[in-house]
């Protein structure tokens, strides 16, 4: 066999499509994924926030991707386990970008689109590994509490001495 034709059938073993059931498979985590990470997305663009809705599609389904690849290869779990340990420390770094320290007085903002970045990866994850309804279940309760609990602000706490809580000289 010519070498062309071994590049010819090396390419063809590449890029074949898998059975109806992989496919499917593959099809339907990935899109449950994206569905539900755009659901949180959504949420979050409605109400202005920074990361929206491309943001937490794009979490999910690589999220999704970091799992399904690995399992479907035959990989074993313990190696699949350090990979979303690898998802979650990485996701922690993105999640931090969104983190602002405003002013002297200390005021944060960011927390919840953190939150919600590394709710998103963990969703994404669970579609990933084929156990979609966690991943709703989870969406559904991460919607309630973006929605239903209320913002809790709390007045700056004056430190007796002068100075901001930070400790440094107002």
């Amino acid at each position: 066999m010519s070498v062309v034709a071994q590049i010819g059938n090396a390419l063809a073993r590449e890029l074949a499509v898998p059975d109806v059931d992989t496919l499917t498979t593959i099809i339907v985590r990935v899109l449950v994924a994206a569905l539900l990470g755009g659901i949180v997305g959504w949420e979050r663009e409605n109400k202005g926030r920074p990361a929206g809705l491309k943001t937490h599609i794009l979490v999910s389904i690589g999220s999704a991707l970091f799992v399904l690849a690995p399992l479907m290869a035959g990989i074993g779990g313990d190696e699949v386990t350090r990979v979303m340990q690898g998802i979650v420390s990485g996701i922690g770094f993105l999640g931090a970008g969104a983190i602002l320290k405003l002013d002297k007085d200390e005021r944060i903002e960011g927390l919840t689109t953190a939150a919600g970045v590394w709710m998103t990866a963990a969703i994404g994850m669970a579609a990933g590994m084929g156990q979609e309804m966690v991943a709703l279940i989870t969406t559904i309760v991460a919607l309630l509490v973006v929605r239903a609990i209320p913002r809790m602000h709390h007045p700056a706490r004056a430190a007796p001495t002068g100075e901001d809580i930070s400790g440094r000289d107002a």
